[in-house]
């Protein structure tokens, strides 16, 4: 399978990746491991997969890990209720002694009979428990999973591209660890930030960049803030005061700072941000 031409990863019309990232994209996809990408809320993981999906013209599909989540929920799922109505009421088209009839697969699944390739984008991995974790390696590793209803195996039509995200809320095991190539994707810096911004704002007038930027990583920087402004909540702050007839990017250098609400999203973290913007004055 190692030896077809391996697409290449290059960015998106809305994403930025610098060359350390496109490179581990690039190797877990012709190692065929699947990549675990950790960093804090707001740094790209998720808007990560959908790049690549649209780089490389590959579908997208979502597996979204909930803290009660069973493996086998993202593998298929079998539907009784359904099956028992039909048996029931009998005004179905589908045969109730054929249990295949009533098996619906979950993300995992449909990724592994899409007739293309796909990139499967298994969203916060940690909210799992470790069993449910190692055991989804194990499919993965295997690219097949037994559906026991219908005692049958179910084979990977396609290997997807795998990629895995962790908020680093929980620990993760060492194998599963081991089974995966890792990024740490780090909070962009202001000159990351400012090529984000112009992918995201093009005709972004200079002194309103340099201004909300500077401004933004100040606010980033109050003391006992939980939830720190991320890149999503600055480019809906810059979009709020392009949008204000009022507003004048001189305003935020007097510390005349608007819609403190759409950076902080706990109450605590505003209250403390606005009084530190009012204290000082002039941020």
């Amino acid at each position: 399978m190692m030896d077809s031409p391996q697409p290449q990863f290059t960015g998106a019309t809305r994403y930025v990746l610098d060359e350390e990232l496109a490179g581990i994209v690039n190797i877990s996809m012709a190692l065929e491991m699947p990549l675990l990408l950790k960093g804090e809320p707001g740094t790209g993981k998720t808007m990560l997969a959908h790049a690549i999906a649209e780089s490389l013209s590959m579908p997208l599909i979502v597996l979204n890990v909930k803290s009660s989540m069973k493996l086998v929920d993202a593998l298929y799922q079998y539907d009784t209720l359904t099956r028992l109505n039909d048996s029931r009421f009998g005004d179905s088209s589908r045969d109730v002694s054929n249990i295949q009839d009533y098996i619906k697969m979950g993300k995992i699944g449909q990724a592994f009979r899409a007739e293309r390739r796909t990139v499967l984008l298994i969203d916060e991995i940690d909210k799992a428990d470790t069993d449910f974790q190692d055991d989804m390696l194990d499919v993965l590793d295997q690219m097949e999973f037994d559906i026991i209803e219908i005692d049958k195996t179910t084979q990977a039509k396609q290997r997807p591209v795998i990629i895995i995200t962790s908020n680093a809320k929980k620990d993760l095991s060492d194998p599963f660890l081991g089974r995966c190539n890792f990024h740490h994707i780090a909070f962009p810096d202001p000159k990351m930030m400012r090529n984000i911004i112009r992918v995201h704002f093009p005709k972004i007038d200079s002194k309103l960049l340099d201004i909300s930027i500077t401004t933004f990583y100040r606010l980033r920087e109050v003391d006992a803030i939980e939830k720190k402004p991320a890149t999503r909540e600055l480019i809906n702050w810059i979009r709020a005061l392009k949008a204000d007839p009022d507003f004048r990017p001189k305003n935020l250098t007097k510390g005349e700072i608007p819609f403190l609400g759409v950076l902080f999203k706990k109450s605590q973290d505003y209250e403390r941000a606005a009084k530190t913007v009012n204290r000082r004055r002039v941020f």
